[in-house]
């Protein structure tokens, strides 16, 4: 069944529909919003709130991108309204006693000697519009039209952070001692 039937049988409240949808996105929505807020809690809420938003607006899907795309679009303004709230809040007492020291042990150390851990730090220290660009286009293999649509940004500007984001990124991997191989 195609995604634009799935959507129309979603509008009269098909939850055979529903399920189909979250089955197929639900992975590929949380990753994505992990990435963005950091943290696992936050990331289920905000993939709950993007699935209820389907079920509850599904009409309003007008078809001119794909499912993923608009699920991703809702995904993100969602994400960025969660890191905002986090911000606003103030700790409650004790609470920055119980985070966990971020020293390094050997064994994370050891972890870091590991060229996955290099890149994703190096990931990590791009701009977050350079980091989401370069999530969306690598990891979540969109294209750049839809990425354009997700972020509402022109295609060129997506094309332009592209370019900045991997030479960036090849900077800091070199600063880093990563050479361009793989083991």
């Amino acid at each position: 069944m195609s995604e634009a039937e799935l959507v129309e049988r979603l509008v009269v409240g098909d939850k055979a529909a529903m399920r189909a949808i979250f089955t197929a996105h639900h992975l590929r929505v949380f990753r994505f919003v992990l990435r963005l807020v950091g943290r696992e809690d936050v990331a289920e809420d905000v993939v709950t709130e993007v699935f209820l938003d389907l079920w509850r607006q599904a009409s309003q899907f007008e078809q001119r991108s794909s499912l993923s795309t608009w699920l991703l679009a809702m995904a993100r303004n969602k994400a960025y309204s969660a890191l905002r709230r986090r911000r606003e809040e103030q700790l409650e007492d004790g609470v920055a006693e119980a985070i966990p020291d971020q020293d390094d042990t050997p064994e994370i150390h050891a972890q870091k000697i590991n060229k996955a851990a290099i890149m994703r730090q190096c990931l990590d220290r791009l701009t977050p519009e350079h980091r989401v660009v370069m999530d969306l286009v690598y990891y979540h293999e969109e294209p750049i039209e839809a990425v354009s649509r997700i972020l509402e940004i022109p295609e060129n500007t997506v094309k332009t952070r592209m370019f900045h984001a991997r030479k960036r990124l090849s900077e800091l991997c070199k600063a880093a001692g990563l050479d361009r191989g793989w083991p």
